[in-house]
């Protein structure tokens, strides 16, 4: 299918073309993975460092005591890598079920794998040596970085979510309020941590000063997590899982992750033959909404930490039930579905180099600034991954000691005939697979370019009770067909941020990148 260039909608973004490109949620961390290219760097070098100072210009999203997921094509064959914390080994079900559920503060915090993560891919991948990685981001937490405004919106909220914490008031407040647009915000303890991080391979955030740190830190506020949980965390290699559509695979992150929600999602939208109902039409947004449903409710139904899980992937995704599903959907009524998971604090990026590399990283604290747990004099603000446990005792993601809990978090691919062509994301909870559905959908099924399929408004279904909200930009006309005619439970008025933000690099038949940032977020694609 060729591209449609034109770029139909209010919002419009060009998008960038060259051989070496990155597309962030920040300018500065895209700006720091393009040093790294023009170093003599690789994607792999790009992501990272981008990915490290994002922890300092983003701390509203992502920190140094996040999680991890990529995706990569190395030149000849893709890998995965799953970065995601254990919970401390002491837990059991017991400590936790029948109570209220993991939200923030101590007993959310999992094994933070972030740094893990990063050394991980560059003894892999990398060209250059891990402490270059680092130079962008120790300058910004140093010198000071300018708060641009989303990330001030989200840091402002934060403020009061967190205001309890004497930690996270320390660390990211001046003065009991968040930085304002515009304001320089330096932060010396985050760059000393770092700098610890680079110079010891990170080893001095698993077993070495940091580890003490934070261990003593726990220890002295009831928090279990243990020396133990930290020497013994490591990331883990796997295998990308698939989904035929039109004529690409989308390829996910297996379980714990939700990627799998899109992949039923989309195979269920080839069975019911999406491309027959055009663009933005009643019939293809409620198509969308209602295979979208089923895929996430059986992905918070059935995912968990893959040791716990209690079917395959292979019969989440059988063909035969993907058909039925299909089948159950009716043109002229919305089916009902379940509670889905809540919460969003996260970034995305993606890089790509002319050797032919290509990039899908995401990194989160999960709900803004996670747990709100920041260990004093460090910078280091934890996430609170524990949050996407159940306290059902019936339930496969059932909180347990040493387990991973069901994440959110999802980098994207795209093969074509088993060549790398699409490497994106969409960061923001529960929306994540919605929008990688809606992605895919626009350019693989209706062949919009990357940038316009960012651009388009987009829905996604509320975690509680499943009523969909629609960004402004569809018609009235569809809407009132969805409600009236097909019991849609509509809601409106909602900040634009609730729809996520979306990073795109499309590879060209030439070899040459075609690269895509969202409206929504501050960042920008760039490249040379």
């Amino acid at each position: 299918m060729q591209l449609d260039w034109e770029f139909p909608y209010r919002s419009r973004r060009v998008p960038v073309f060259a051989r070496n490109v990155v597309a962030t949620s920040h300018p500065l961390a895209a700006q720091a993975g393009l040093l790294m290219l023009r170093n003599g760097g690789n994607a792999v070098d790009a992501a990272l460092a981008s990915a490290i100072a994002l922890t300092v210009v983003e701390p509203c999203s992502n920190g140094i005591g996040s999680d991890v997921f990529a995706l990569l094509w190395d030149g000849k064959e893709m890998h995965g890598l799953n970065g995601s914390g254990r919970s401390p080994a002491s837990w059991s079900p017991e400590k936790f079920v029948g109570k209220e559920p993991i939200t923030i503060g101590w007993r959310s915090i999992t094994v933070p794998g972030a740094v893990d993560a990063w050394i991980t891919l560059s003894n892999r991948f990398g060209q250059l040596a891990f402490t270059d990685l680092f130079e962008p981001a120790l300058n910004y937490a140093e010198q000071g970085f300018v708060v641009s405004p989303t990330v001030q919106n989200s840091w402002a909220k934060a403020t009061d979510t967190y205001a309890e914490f004497d930690g996270f008031r320390e660390a990211f407040s001046c003065n009991g309020r968040a930085p304002r647009v515009g304001e320089l915000f330096n932060h010396p303890e985050q760059a000393d941590t770092l700098r610890k991080i680079a110079s010891s391979d990170g080893k001095a955030f698993y077993q070495g000063e940091l580890a003490e740190r934070m261990v003593e830190y726990f220890s002295n506020n009831g928090c279990e997590l243990s020396r133990a949980d930290l020497a013994e965390h490591k990331s883990e290699w796997v295998t990308p899982i698939g989904m035929e559509y039109q004529d690409v695979t989308a390829l996910e992150i297996p379980p714990n992750g939700q990627g799998i929600a899109a992949l039923i999602a989309l195979g269920i939208l080839r069975h019911a033959k999406l491309g027959d109902y055009p663009l933005d039409s009643a019939d293809s947004v409620h198509l969308q909404i209602e295979a979208t449903k089923i895929g996430l409710h059986i992905a918070q139904a059935q995912v968990t930490d893959p040791d716990h899980m209690r079917v395959s992937v292979d019969q989440l995704l059988d063909e035969n039930e993907l058909k039925r599903y299909a089948a159950e959907i009716k043109l002229d009524r919305a089916n009902e579905v379940g509670d889905l998971p809540s919460g969003g604090g996260t970034v995305y990026l993606t890089t790509a180099d002319e050797s032919g590399m290509m990039v899908s990283f995401i990194q989160s604290n999960f709900w803004g600034f996670g747990s709100g747990i920041v260990v004093p004099g460090t910078g280091i603000s934890l996430q609170n991954r524990a949050a996407g446990f159940s306290v059902d005792a019936n339930h496969p993601n059932v909180v347990d000691g040493g387990k991973r809990p069901f994440h959110t978090i999802i980098p994207g691919f795209i093969l074509r005939d088993g060549a790398p062509l699409m490497s994106f994301g969409v960061m923001g909870a529960h929306m994540q697979a919605q929008g990688h559905v809606q992605m895919i959908t626009r350019i693989f099924t209706y062949g919009q370019n990357p940038q316009a399929a960012s651009d388009a408004p987009r829905w996604y279904i509320e975690h509680e009770g499943g009523g969909v909200v629609f960004e402004q930009g569809f018609s009235d006309a569809v809407i009132a067909d969805l409600v009236e005619k097909r019991g849609h439970i509509i809601s409106t008025g909602e900040p634009q941020f609730a729809f996520g933000g979306a990073q795109l690099i499309y590879r060209l038949d030439n070899g040459v990148y075609c690269a895509a940032s969202d409206h929504r977020k501050d960042g920008q694609a760039v490249g040379f």
